[in-house]
């Protein structure tokens, strides 16, 4: 069952944060995580913009995401992320 890794962000340093994105890309593959979407923020359709951009990353299963975040790559750069951004990060499963 597919899960996604899914993340809304504010920028706070656009330098710090570039480079946190290029080197989020390269853990993901031991966890068969994919990148779909990195975008910017246009318009609230529905309620109140609290954010500038959002992610969503793609994994095999729950399983594969939740051993991705916790991998010595991903959190060697929780430091780098806490300066280059606020971020809300939340996961989602396909129900059956």
């Amino acid at each position: 069952m597919a899960a996604f890794f899914i993340v809304t962000t504010t920028v706070k340093d656009p330098e710090s944060y570039q480079t946190y994105v290029q080197s989020v890309g390269p853990t993901l593959a031991p966890f068969g995580g994919k990148a779909l979407l990195r975008g910017k923020a246009v318009a609230a359709l529905a309620g109140t913009l609290t954010h500038q951009t959002a992610g969503i990353i793609e994994f095999p299963d729950i399983d594969a995401l939740n051993a991705w975040h916790a991998s010595e790559a991903y959190q060697a750069l929780i430091p780098l992320r806490s300066q280059a951004a606020d971020m809300t990060i939340t996961s989602y499963v396909v129900p059956a």
